[in-house]
């Protein structure tokens, strides 16, 4: 038999082995196509690679949350390294916060001075860059966001978590050259399944993928993300992490009476939540109006945050032990609102002054305290409620951090996984939903696009739009057209284009300078006197297109100038290329055509 002839299974062993190499190295080229072409046809091997990326973001979440830990526990000696869970903190543990500014400071500093634009987070990278996510961008914002928070800063873990388990995916899919829809599958995998790890939720893992980072639900990244949100809540557990959960027990479903009051706190979050966002915008436009150097505004941003952590140590930090305390206190209404005035103003003025990280928890954390604010205010009103307290503050820590973060389903699920309490999390979703409804309507951005929206982008979910930024004039234009002088005859103009032989000429100055477009019909009208001049019959040079132009801009410049036909122009104001309406149209149908297959599925 040829299978067992010694020749035949040499060839074979040498083929997969190169023996120019050292001994038993492996063809990894080889390898790799394979793979490649695995994850290309089989929706099982990407589900597999899936699963591997969420094991690794798991990993990450862990490592991340030891190192802010860490720091905290050694500069505050905060026991369980929850600095907002002190009853007070001494003024000589709180120079750290200043101490945390200089080295942040610093560090923005020098990578203003080496960068010329900003860092791209995975909001950003899903929706304009395909899934592209740099692994040095991501290290410098995980190296921000530890120290950010472990000096005390008033933001969360969680932009550091979805950072790095979306670079990693990302880093990994470009590694096998997967394609663009399925990078950014493999990058919403990665920052949901690293959140998940946090908190030790798959279900707030995979919605947090789908609605904040890939900014849609289709078939085929259901089971890619879920599989790797399972793995890296697995990982974590087998590592020591213990997930997050609210130890609240409500002693009765909510009425239908309750879920009209809970109706109320969804619109009240949604207004504390557009102010919130307004505000962080305002504090960082005026700290960059006022002229401070970039490495000094955090250290003035700590030397605040210092002062409100005299006052109110809960102000520190993300949060987690001050909403615990929180839910279990029974604070009155007055201090309830104190630390909730207080806590608004510490998150606003770190993010403001350069502080790196989210709202994410911060965002939880004011949600819990709105809501027994909320119900403290109608019982004292006379309001009669049979809702419980604790129900008001899971419903408002839901709803405000729908209005900020974004995600009814991530947030009502964090609530369903934290408290076990499928009730709560059903009144959670329809507070959520009237937030979120009231938000878009209103405002239109949630906090992750709206930073983007300060910086001049027009995202306003991590939906994919950049293949139409690279859909522009310059890359669909037709180069070879026809020029001819404005101050020609009509008689040169018959001599050279003949009836039939082309639409249009683009007419041109002395200067070479695009003139408009004369059409060759009109050309040839009958009684067109043969000594007129070609730019009497040339339409107006008002509407061009710049090479830079994408399909959106290209289409809305046809319904202004409402022509057929529009001509591209270099910097100097040259023609060097037309297109025309017919043409974008119909590529633009394709390329749409061709993204909606790829998100279902159907090239797989």
């Amino acid at each position: 038999m040829k299978a067992r002839n010694p020749r035949y299974l040499a060839a074979a062993v040498k083929r997969f082995v190169n023996l120019k190499r050292p001994p038993y190295s492996i063809d990894l080229s080889r390898s790799l196509r394979l793979l490649r072409r695995q994850l290309r046809a089989s929706e099982m091997w990407f589900i597999a690679l899936a699963v591997m990326i969420g094991g690794a973001a798991g990993l990450l979440s862990v490592l991340q949350n030891d190192i802010a830990d860490s720091l905290q526990a050694f500069l505050y000696q905060a026991p369980g390294a929850h600095i907002d869970a002190l009853p007070y903190v001494p003024p000589s543990s709180l120079i750290w916060l200043p101490i945390g500014g200089v080295i942040l400071g610093m560090i923005a500093w020098q990578v203003q001075r080496s960068r010329t634009r900003p860092l791209i987070d995975v909001v950003e990278a899903n929706a304009l860059y395909g899934g592209l996510l740099s692994l040095r961008d991501s290290a410098i914002v995980c190296v921000q966001t530890w120290l950010s928070n472990g000096f005390g800063g008033s933001v969360g873990l969680e932009a550091a978590y979805a950072q790095s388990g979306g670079a990693a995916a990302s880093a990994i899919g470009q590694a096998l050259r997967v394609r663009r829809q399925d990078l950014r599958t493999l990058l919403g995998a990665g920052a949901g399944a690293a959140i998940g790890a946090a908190f030790g939720a798959p279900l707030t893992g995979a919605f947090y993928a789908f609605e904040i980072v890939i900014g849609s639900y289709a078939p085929s990244m259901i089971a890619p993300v879920a599989a790797a949100c399972l793995a890296s809540v697995l990982v974590a557990t087998s590592l020591g992490a213990a997930p997050y959960s609210l130890h609240v027990h409500v002693l009765q479903a909510p009425g239908a009476w309750d879920y009209v009051t809970f109706a109320g706190l969804g619109f009240i979050s949604a207004l504390v939540g557009i102010a919130v966002m307004r505000l962080a915008a305002r504090v960082d436009s005026l700290v960059q109006k006022s002229g401070l150097p970039v490495w000094i505004r955090p250290f003035c941003g700590g030397v605040i945050l210092a002062v409100l952590g005299f006052v109110q140590p809960q102000t520190l930090s993300s949060g987690h032990g001050a909403l615990t305390q929180d839910l279990t206190g029974k604070l009155a209404i007055d201090v309830l609102t104190g630390i909730f005035l207080l806590k608004a103003c510490a998150s606003i003025v770190s993010l403001g002054f350069g502080f790196r990280g989210g709202l994410f928890f911060a965002s939880l954390l004011l949600g819990a305290l709105l809501g027994q604010i909320y119900v403290d205010a109608l019982v004292s009103m006379g309001a009669p409620l049979a809702m419980q307290r604790d129900s008001a503050a899971l419903v408002g820590m839901g709803s405000l951090g729908v209005a900020i973060v974004g995600g009814p389903l991530t947030m009502s699920f964090l609530v369903l996984e934290s408290t076990r309490d499928f009730g709560v999390s059903a009144a959670t979703l329809a507070a959520s939903l009237i937030g979120s409804t009231i938000v878009r309507e209103r405002f239109g951005y949630s906090f992750s696009t709206w930073r983007l929206h300060l910086r001049g982008e027009t995202i306003r979910s991590a939906r994919d739009v950049g293949w139409m930024r690279k859909l522009t004039a310059g890359r669909m234009m037709r180069t070879s057209f026809s020029t001819i002088a404005a101050g020609a005859t009509i008689a040169e103009f018959r001599r050279r284009f003949p009836l039939g032989s082309r639409t249009f000429v683009v007419a041109i100055d002395e200067t070479q300078h695009y003139a408009g477009i004369a059409l060759v019909a009109d050309a040839w009208r009958e009684g067109r006197s043969e000594v007129e001049l070609v730019g009497a019959i040339a339409g107006p040079a008002t509407y061009t297109l710049s090479p830079q132009s994408d399909v959106d801009d290209v289409m809305r410049m046809f319904d202004q100038a409402e022509a057929e036909e529009l001509v591209v122009v270099d910097g100097a104001g040259s023609p060097i290329g037309t297109l025309s309406e017919v043409y974008v149209a119909r590529r633009y149908a394709r390329e749409l055509e061709e993204v909606h297959n790829s998100v279902f599925g159907e090239r797989r």
